[in-house]
């Protein structure tokens, strides 16, 4: 489910809708708002708020606190079971659904195009105009509001640390035209001011590197498990198994080593736009 690719994040559907509704009613019956609920199931203010609007999938555990913490008398477990039948919802999906939201640190390599968490809503737009097959325009608007609403937390976010890694290709690419490009470029600026935030480019210059074998993410939960994601045409991959994960952190950091420092990518960056 890439932050920006087709599965990143599932279209809001009837049951999900349904679960953040009742949700939301089993909350505010308990005199509760979001914030004070955030604490109580081990999440976000902002991921409680997205599984109320029906944007994301509430995980096993999240459903569980819930549960318990309004008192819920089995309805939401109910509601979840409904919308773990939904197709096309898998579970590595809702799985690392969870886990971003819980990381302290967040590692990405793309070679395709540039990460959801990184993109304008132009980019983004020029993106989902382009899909096969096509979206409706309510379906564009529809995950264009879901991109720049996860988005939201390269900012607030502020201990959990985001590391990125570009081909430079991607951005030579320009993606949309001229104005759109340049726009993206000024807001990838924007976003290394962010101290919670890097991000390197692999030059072209550099022919063989440790990411060829495709993209990849990495991250880390508060009691420092690891878990990876790698993602295909309309497939996702979520990954557990501790020497799988070994071989992905050794590539990732061989990348780092090979890409241009994140100073050296700022510099890039800022090279006038028809050179880059």
């Amino acid at each position: 489910m890439t932050d920006c690719n087709n599965s990143s994040e599932p279209e809001p559907n009837d049951s999900l809708q349904t679960f953040g509704a009742v949700l939301q009613g089993f909350r505010e019956h308990a005199g509760l708002t979001q914030q004070e609920l955030a604490p109580l199931v081990g999440y976000s203010a902002h991921f409680v708020a997205s599984v109320e609007q029906g944007r994301r999938l509430p995980p096993e555990d999240f459903v569980e606190r819930a549960e318990v913490a309004l008192n819920a008398h089995g309805i939401l477990r109910k509601a979840a079971r409904k919308v773990g039948r939904q197709p096309g919802l898998a579970a590595w999906f809702r799985k690392w659904a969870g886990l971003e939201e819980l990381a302290i640190s967040l590692y990405t390599y793309e070679c395709r195009v540039v990460p959801g968490l990184l993109q304008t809503a132009a980019y983004a737009r020029t993106l989902f105009d382009n899909r096969v097959p096509l979206l409706t325009d309510d379906q564009i608007e529809t995950q264009l509001t879901a991109r720049q609403e996860r988005q939201r937390m390269l900012r607030e976010r502020q201990n959990t640390a985001f590391c990125f890694i570009l081909d430079e290709h991607v951005l030579l690419r320009r993606t949309g035209g001229t104005e759109v490009a340049d726009e993206l470029t000024a807001h990838l600026l924007d976003l290394t001011a962010l101290r919670n935030v890097e991000i390197q480019v692999m030059p072209l210059s550099r022919g063989v590197h440790a990411g060829m074998n495709g993209p990849m993410r990495l991250l880390e939960v508060p009691e420092n498990q690891w878990f990876g994601y790698i993602e295909g045409q309309e497939t996702g991959q979520l990954i557990s198994e501790p020497k799988t994960i070994s071989v992905l952190q050794m590539r990732y950091a061989k990348l780092r080593s090979q890409a241009l420092t994140p100073e050296d990518s700022v510099s890039l960056l800022k090279q006038p736009r028809g050179a880059l």
